[in-house]
């Protein structure tokens, strides 16, 4: 899939969305922005024009819904991270239940550290509570070159894009 985006370029650009309100479903910086919309955004701002539409989710897709979605769009757009511990620039899949999916993200600005936005709260910088750490499902990067999964055969052609689920 390619090399992974400077660390640095993201979570500068990661942190230009604080202060952002929380509008679910949004992703424009300054407007409005879930946690899924910062993390779409930055992808615009970095990348480009984001390869689908995320399909549409309940307020409280939390606590229900298909918790695959997210990861699987993951494997499709980014980069897997390889073992070990979180880095800047990473973007970080949780778990909200035990067994469960992931339902929430944010993106890595240090190894205890991320931007993420929530229900009630404006995009922010917060430390990652080892509560949260233990919740980790996923660790993924942005790729400097991306092209679709599913490119048509023999064209080499495909597409810009990101994460949606």
């Amino acid at each position: 899939m390619g090399k992974a985006l400077d660390p640095a370029l993201v979570v500068a650009e990661a942190r230009l969305w604080i202060g952002t309100p929380y509008r679910h479903q949004a992703s424009r910086i300054g407007a409005g922005a879930d946690c899924l919309g910062v993390v779409r955004g930055v992808w615009r701002a970095l990348i480009g024009p984001e390869p689908e539409p995320p399909p549409p989710y309940a307020r409280d897709w939390a606590e229900g819904g298909d918790a695959g979605l997210m990861l699987e769009a993951a494997r499709r757009w980014l980069i897997a991270a390889p073992d070990g511990a979180v880095e800047p620039g990473d973007v970080l899949l949780f778990r909200v239940a035990r067994g469960d999916g992931p339902r929430h993200c944010g993106i890595a600005t240090g190894p205890r550290a991320m931007v993420h936005a929530y229900d009630g709260h404006a995009v922010a910088e917060t430390p990652i509570p080892e509560v949260w750490e233990r919740r980790i499902v996923g660790r993924f990067r942005f790729s400097e070159a991306q092209t679709s999964p599913n490119p048509s055969p023999g064209t080499g052609e495909g597409r810009v894009g990101w994460l949606s689920g």
